[in-house]
């Protein structure tokens, strides 16, 4: 079996089997997904820093089989790190990614998406992101994108700042950074209202509706990535699609470029996009939910009172 050493950081990682095809539409071999991992691990790592994370791999590429994976084996590295935390009837030891020698084994082991916890390990039950994914009906980004601009608007009458990512798939997700001082079942409860509130606003668009068939063609307001243990994809994560499309940090000014989709940026243009800093704007320290919450209260208390 052939074998590449890489240097990454302090340590050198071995890839086995690098020229594998991972991707066939472009082309992308595993030896080609680590170089994208290291390229865009300046820019990544931040994100994943102290978070456990569920690891989704696909050993033969696409179109072969895939799972996803929770647990860190015994033969993984030991200089890996692992947070074990409490699951129902026990715990489970997920891996965390610190550095760029972590990344580029775990991409040596075909994890081609990470999907990242809304807490970190030393505070699982406290998540400092709150998630809205936008999710829609079909293959339309037209209605995401009226739906990430109505959000905005909302979340600035809450006074809470916010970042867009793309998914790589369909959808966007609309990111809130918070001071990690609430727990899970407070802010899936306000994830819930503020998109109660939304689907108020635009119900012919938008539904917060958890059944498909009852959603009638609406985009749905996704909040359920909002519990202890749920998960939602990386930033710069490379998603299991035929052109390799990366989720991917964008400004809200970019939302109105009509030539942006879910799947804009690949492994061959996203660094282009990370170099821009889009998230420079977000401010580093995540907001209490105090205020909001009272401010929301109003805003519905107002609109039951004109109703």
């Amino acid at each position: 079996m052939s074998t590449r050493r890489v240097r990454a950081g302090r340590r050198t990682v071995e890839i086995h089997r690098p020229e594998k095809v991972l991707f066939p539409g472009p082309g992308l071999t595993k030896a080609g997904l680590v170089d994208y991992y290291r390229s865009v691990a300046s820019f990544m790592l931040p994100e994943l820093r102290g978070r456990p994370l569920m690891l989704e791999r696909h050993p033969d590429g696409l179109g072969g089989p895939q799972f996803m994976q929770k647990h860190t084996p015994a033969s993984y590295p030991d200089w890996i790190r692992r947070a074990e935390l409490a699951k129902k009837g026990g715990t489970v030891t997920h891996p965390v990614c610190d550095d760029t020698a972590t990344l580029v084994y775990l991409a040596d082991q075909a994890c081609l998406t990470f999907h990242r916890w809304q807490s970190r390990a030393d505070r699982p039950d406290f998540p400092d992101r709150l998630v809205f994914d936008l999710d829609p009906a079909e293959d339309d980004f037209e209605t995401v994108r009226r739906a990430a601009e109505l959000l905005g608007e909302l979340l600035g009458e809450l006074r809470l700042p916010s970042a867009l990512l793309t998914t790589g798939s369909r959808g966007l997700h609309v990111i809130v950074p918070l001071d990690g001082r609430t727990g899970f079942d407070e802010v899936r409860d306000f994830a819930s209202e503020v998109a109660r509130t939304l689907a108020a606003r635009d119900p012919d668009r938008l539904t917060t509706e958890v059944r498909t068939a009852a959603r009638g063609g609406r985009l749905y307001l996704d909040v359920q990535r909002n519990a202890y243990a749920q998960t939602a994809v990386a930033p710069f994560s490379v998603r299991a699609r035929e052109e390799a499309p990366v989720a991917t940090p964008m400004s809200w000014d970019q939302l109105k470029d009509p030539e942006i989709t879910a799947r804009r940026w690949t492994v061959t243009n996203v660094l282009e996009q990370a170099r821009t800093r889009p998230w420079a704007g977000v401010p580093r320290r995540g907001r209490a939910l105090g205020p909001a919450r009272r401010r929301l209260a109003a805003l519905r208390g107002a609109g039951e009172t004109r109703g």
